[in-house]
């Protein structure tokens, strides 16, 4: 399948809004400790840029779950690929997600976290599609909305590939003639 890969949002504009967003959370989270939680894989640049920017003591784990496999849309099943290596009792927990779609995934993770008996969970998203929403879940932190589109960069790959884009860009699909 042929496609084409077009710019959204550039480097720039990302970089400034993680500024923006890392000093938000520095300023809530002021004389506390942070516990990020990355969601593997597509997170990762993110909460990497994000926690170089956050001004208060910042501790980090990471999971993985899954639930797009090698498509384009997700499947809604929530897989557990790899659980957390630091419990959460008591902790301030901030859950760093690439994007956020349907809700699911990031619905059943703050379910479970909080069997955990954190201080508090948050979120911060680098992406929303706030449209796509079936399951309803508060966003505390926010860098960009966008459209209902499939998207690259930054840590969000297609089948594993572009996620070293320093940009976020639009996979858009060429129809094939026959």
């Amino acid at each position: 399948m042929e496609y084409n890969i077009s710019v959204l949002i550039p480097e720039e504009e990302v970089d400034k809004k993680v500024r923006e967003i890392a000093a938000k959370i520095s300023e809530d989270y002021a004389g506390k400790t942070i516990h990020l939680i990355c969601i593997l894989k597509g997170s990762v640049f993110f909460a990497c840029e994000l926690a170089k920017r956050i001004t208060v003591p910042v501790t980090i784990d990471f999971m993985s779950v899954s639930s797009y496999g090698a498509g384009t849309k997700s499947s809604g099943v929530v897989r557990m690929v790899k659980d957390l290596d630091e419990p959460l009792e008591g902790k301030h927990v901030l859950i760093v997600e690439d994007i956020i779609d349907t809700g699911r995934t990031l619905a059943h993770l703050i379910e479970l976290f909080q069997t955990r008996k954190p201080a508090s969970v948050k979120l911060c998203t680098l992406l929303d599609k706030p449209e796509r929403r079936i399951k309803p879940i508060e966003v505390d932190y926010t860098c960009f909305q966008i459209p209902d589109k499939f998207v690259i960069g930054y840590g969000l790959d297609y089948d594993q590939k572009y996620r070293n884009l320093p940009y976020i860009g639009v996979v858009e699909f060429v129809e094939e003639e026959n």
